[in-house]
């Protein structure tokens, strides 16, 4: 049995404002990220962050690197909850992510925290609370970064809502 999966994007810098990269400034850092010849997925409008000269809204390569951490580590969450029995009702993150540039221009994000909220309706809450780490340590984005991923999760149960 193959355990590889490919996955396989394009990335279309479409700044070209009639001079190229004539200057720093002279170029916008607008592009669509897309997934070939995958039909019905939209397409993700990128650029810079702003504090790079970007288009603030539009997707930067750091928000999706968080946001696909938060959504790995959501993912095998629920997967890991399934298997100990217990049942997510809701959950939401609110994940940040700090990047430390250097003088020379070169930088690297150094810590992402996660902040997921699950609420269950069976299973016990202290169990739920412990998952983090696992999904963590099964998680295939975190598995692949080097730097920290903090996690400080939140677990709510459904009769302490209603309370």
């Amino acid at each position: 049995m193959n355990l590889d999966h490919s996955f396989t994007v394009s990335v279309e810098w479409r700044g070209n404002l009639g001079t190229g990269t004539s200057s720093y400034k002279a170029f916008s850092r607008d592009h669509v990220v897309r997934v070939d010849g995958m039909h019905g997925k939209h397409e993700i409008e990128g650029s810079a962050a702003r504090a790079f000269h970007g288009d603030a809204e539009r997707w930067n390569p750091e928000e999706q690197l968080i946001a696909a951490l938060a959504q790995c580590h959501m993912l095998s969450y629920l997967h890991v909850a399934t298997q100990s029995g217990v049942v997510v009702e809701s959950y939401t993150d609110f994940a940040t992510g700090t990047l430390h540039v250097q003088a020379d221009g070169s930088g690297a994000l150094v810590e992402v925290a996660l902040h997921p909220v699950v609420t269950i309706s069976a299973g016990d809450a202290a169990t739920a609370q412990s998952l983090h780490a696992e999904a963590h340590r099964v998680c295939f984005i975190a598995n692949s970064v080097n730097f920290p991923v903090r996690h400080e999760p939140q677990v709510l149960v459904v009769d302490d809502e209603l309370s």
